[in-house]
């Protein structure tokens, strides 16, 4: 296996707590601080980043520090390895560590300019597209009892410290999967601002930037056998270490309150609408996903490069991509979304990467809407048929049977109705899973009641074989 080496070329003495990023893990690493390293290495700059995490991870910061804040992204494919130094951190903060005082402190400071993101989606505590008021966290937050402890709670803390102090606007960068991420955010933040003082709501709604962003890298968790494969690599172990996929992909709306981090030296791409880039990643990257977790794992298989070892599987994914996402995309000139496909295909096949269908199939009701759903009803409206993205809801609705529980804010209510004598229509029922319109629509539910009842009739490589003699 070749190894080629990028050592950090930073001047790291002259880096600031320019950046925030809120929810600091895997992915965190593996994308945005790799962009910014580049960036940095080519076009200057001191922009510096601190490393936070709300709830758990104070051991992953503490192991950060411990390193002096350098860590390594191994990108593995085929038989190289390209190990990329990331020395952009200056420092970690945690409330559980450092008091429940030091994040609002730090977003107050001058030094500061920019916040990201990766808090998963439902880090944001939104229903239907605004903040929910009646969210438990939210709630006790609003209340005042005790610090926030939600990412709202302490984004709006920070920024009511920020005005207080005489600070200018920053920007808000979300790098989460959801569509218009950036306006989702903002709605979240200033929702919460405006329950707690109108006027910072204005105040932030006049100086503060929340630009969308679409992010595109696999980064898998890491398990011993990846961990074993970057100390192999790298000649000694480094705990703060993440193995990830060569392809990444960045595109963010220009939108800065000041100046914007070098994130384009470094490789991003930032254009006035991000929207056409996301649904193209949420519908085809995402979606397929999505489906290979949950018909991956019924058929046996624990990762998505296994999954795609599945004939039937592999040619189902790809009637979905190109028959069914696909026409309900407005693209941009020169976008060529069969390339795509093919690329996300290919991608998919790296052994490299040990991608838990597990890992994937985590929070699918809050994924469902963006992935698949928001399609689906495209399709239904234009008249077009469905089957692959009808049998990937019903492999949800069978895996909530069949596999053991898998995380999900809604598991409790949808195991349940999974359970019930009526699974399909039990499981769209539960609330907040799938949109109004749909839910009127009688085509959606019987098309993937019919798609389930050919499930448990034939099984479903059977059903999945069916598709491909059909394509």
């Amino acid at each position: 296996m070749s190894v080629i080496r990028h050592p950090s070329t930073l001047d790291r003495a002259s880096l600031k707590p320019r950046i925030l990023h809120i929810g600091f893990g895997a992915f965190a690493r593996a994308h945005p601080m790799v962009y910014l390293q580049e960036g940095i290495e080519t076009a200057g700059g001191t922009w510096g980043v601190v490393a936070a995490r709300l709830n758990s991870g104070v051991e992953d910061l503490d192991r950060l520090a411990e390193a002096d804040h350098l860590y390594h992204v191994a990108e593995a494919d085929g038989d190289q390895t390209q190990l990329r130094e990331i020395g952009v951190l200056c420092g970690t903060c945690h409330p559980a560590r450092d008091g429940a005082d030091a994040l609002p402190a730090l977003i107050a400071s001058g030094d500061l300019s920019v916040i990201l993101l990766t808090i998963t989606e439902k880090g944001y505590c939104t229903s239907g597209g605004a903040l929910d008021l009646t969210h438990p966290g939210i709630r006790a937050d609003l209340e005042g009892a005790e610090a926030p402890r939600t990412a709202i709670g302490v984004l709006v803390a920070g920024l009511a410290r920020r005005r207080a102090a005489g600070q200018g606007g920053l920007t808000i960068l979300s790098c989460d999967n959801q569509p218009a991420n950036g306006r989702l955010t903002r709605r979240a933040v200033v929702g919460f601002a405006r329950a707690q003082d109108p006027e910072l709501a204005a105040w932030i709604e006049g100086t503060v930037r929340f630009p969308s962003s679409m992010v595109d890298r696999i980064v898998p968790a890491m398990t011993d056998s990846s961990r074993a494969e970057v100390a192999e690599a790298l000649g000694r172990d480094d705990a703060n270490a993440i193995l990830c996929e060569p392809f990444r992909q960045w595109v963010v709306e220009d939108d800065f309150a000041g100046e914007a981090p070098p994130f384009a030296a470094g490789g991003a791409l930032l254009v006035p609408d991000v929207e056409p880039f996301e649904d193209m990643k949420l519908r085809l990257l995402n979606g397929a996903h999505t489906t290979l977790a949950w018909a991956g794992q019924l058929l046996g298989y624990e990762t998505v490069a296994e999954a795609m070892t599945d004939v039937p599987l592999c040619a189902a994914v790809r009637r979905l991509m190109l028959a069914e996402q696909a026409p309900t995309l407005d693209l941009p000139a020169g976008v060529d979304v069969a390339d795509y496909a093919e690329d996300l295909l290919a991608r998919f096949t790296n052994t490299r990467l040990h991608h838990r269908l597990d890992q994937i199939a985590t929070d699918t009701s809050n994924k469902m809407p963006q992935r698949l759903f928001a399609p689906v009803e495209q399709s239904i409206t234009a008249g077009r048929p469905w089957p692959v993205a009808a049998v990937a809801i019903a492999c949800w609705v069978t895996g909530l049977q069949r596999l053991a529980p898998i995380a999900d804010p809604r598991q409790e209510a949808l195991r349940a109705a999974a359970a019930s004598d009526r699974p399909v229509a039990g499981v769209l029922a539960v609330p907040g899973v799938i949109p109004p319109t749909l839910a009127h629509s009688s085509e959606f539910e019987s098309e993937v009641t019919a798609a389930y009842d050919r499930i448990e009739a034939q099984g479903l490589s059977s059903v999945l074989s069916a598709l491909m003699e059909a394509t």
